[in-house]
């Protein structure tokens, strides 16, 4: 059984993080539109000197634009920008140039291959600020524009089309050092695409009812702070990168067949703290990782928490809250060197007699059906039947399975008090496992204050008093 091809992990793999899914730049960059498709805009742009502080006032202005110097081009009263349906509706070419205040309209048109946008840049030090954008294939596309901060933007695709029709709301393609900061993302493919691009800084965005909130690869030393992906097939894919940090994120409902909150394959030094994993099919997907420490986090109402591959090495999880879900792990393997200690495990049902705040039995995390789950493709099919409770039980009863257990030697007896991201509710309502997962915030506060109040009611008179 050990030998079996685990083909679900593989699955999953190639369905949520294919690297011939993920585009990267087009080969021809797009130049000054024809006459005939240009904005009216366009002579005021040609005539202001670099430098310039160029105001548009309320209206609709129809055809592309193009900036091919520094300027600061500001909207007053949300001017419409509505494109030719051709190609990009604004095209930077220069670098140091800001914009901001415009309402953005690609009227559903343009070339996918071309990388038809929005905003489209291809500047260094951009700043694209306040600005709608809507019905363009790409929201904002940044090409090698080092230093690029992309803020306070609404970006919602073309409805009815299907995700392989559409583009990224916030492309960042071999760009270092670029910031997206408090920017909502709504019905695109992905929703944050970036690749072969370091030194970011990716905070306080929500990407919603889409393919992959998040799509990475090729991108070293980026931190990701503050974020909600919610609503995909999967809450994020990351590949062959190295030294990520995630705080404070929301990785919620991401329900599919081949769905995941956090997913990393191939990627080295990852620390993921004080996020939240709700209402996943998969919690966390690690494959081929070195030096992961997972902890601190809420995993709630997942089928399975944590999938985990034998070629992810050097993983650590540790003080993390495991709340209402199916099955804690699926191993694909027969061994991992990955360390799991001191972690909250709603299901445990072991006592802290001693009140040292650890349970008195630890908690094992693997059994003959988790060993079947993480190995064979039809038993995921059976993970909330009947069957699958009472395989469990009777390997309880009668281990038969030669295989090496993975188990939290000293679990947490309470859920423990930690800085969780603040709730964020959706269109639809929050969903009950999130509930689930605040819950257990509240309740590790209660009981942090309850055993404060138990241990100064029973301290000696007089202990602790000025001397």
């Amino acid at each position: 059984m050990s030998d079996v091809l685990p083909l679900l992990a593989a699955l999953l793999v190639a369905q949520v993080a294919s690297p011939d899914m993920a585009p990267s730049a087009s080969s021809t960059l797009e130049q000054r539109p024809p006459v005939e498709q240009r904005s009216p805009l366009q002579a005021r742009i040609d005539a202001a000197p670099g430098g310039a502080l160029v105001e548009i006032g309320p209206g609709t202005y129809t055809g592309d634009l193009y900036i091919d110097k520094p300027i600061h081009l500001r909207g007053r009263g949300r001017p419409l920008l509505s494109g030719s349906s051709t190609g990009s509706v604004v095209l930077i070419r220069a670098d140091d140039v800001v914009f901001e205040g415009f309402d953005v309209d690609g009227r559903g048109g343009g070339d996918l291959g071309r990388d038809a946008s929005g905003i489209h840049v291809a500047g260094k030090r951009a700043v694209i600020r306040d600005c709608r954008i809507v019905n363009t294939l790409f929201g904002v596309y940044l090409r090698e524009a080092d230093g690029a901060r992309v803020e306070r933007c609404h970006i919602q695709g073309i409805r009815g089309k299907a995700a392989g029709e559409k583009g990224s709301g916030i492309h960042v393609w071999n760009t270092t050092g670029f910031e997206l900061f408090d920017n909502t993302i709504i019905d695109v493919r992905d929703g944050v695409y970036i690749q072969s691009s370091p030194n970011g800084v990716i905070k306080r965005n929500v990407a919603r009812d889409l393919r992959y909130g998040l799509h990475y690869m090729y991108s070293d030393d980026n931190l990701f702070e503050d974020n909600v992906f919610e609503n995909g097939a999967a809450g994020s894919a990351l590949m062959y990168s190295r030294r990520l940090t995630f705080r404070r994120n929301q990785f919620l409902h991401h329900k599919g067949s081949a769905s995941v909150g956090l997913l990393l394959k191939t990627c080295d030094d990852v620390l993921a703290e004080h996020n939240i994993m709700a209402d996943n099919a998969r919690g966390v997907f690690l494959e081929g990782t070195i030096r992961t420490v997972i902890r601190e986090n809420v995993v709630a109402g997942s089928d399975v928490a944590v999938v985990l591959y034998d070629s992810a090495t050097d993983t650590r999880v540790t003080g993390n809250s495991f709340v209402g879900n199916l099955t804690p792990l699926a191993l694909s393997g027969r061994r991992t060197d990955a360390v799991f200690e001191g972690n909250y495990w709603s299901d445990h049902r072991s006592p802290d007699l001693d009140g040292d705040g650890r349970t008195d039995q630890p908690y094992r995390l693997t059994g003959l059906f988790d060993h079947m789950r993480g190995n064979l493709t039809a038993a995921d099919l059976l993970s909330r039947s009947f069957a699958a409770t009472a395989v469990g039980a009777a390997e309880r009863a009668f281990p038969v399975l030669d295989q090496v257990p993975v188990v939290d030697p000293a679990p947490l007896a309470r859920p423990p008090r930690l800085p969780i991201p603040v709730q964020h509710q959706s269109g639809d309502g929050t969903s009950a496992p999130l509930m689930v997962a605040l819950c257990v915030a509240v309740a590790a506060a209660a009981a942090g204050r309850l055993a404060t109040a138990r241990r100064a009611l029973a301290k000696p008179r007089g202990e602790g008093s000025a001397a």
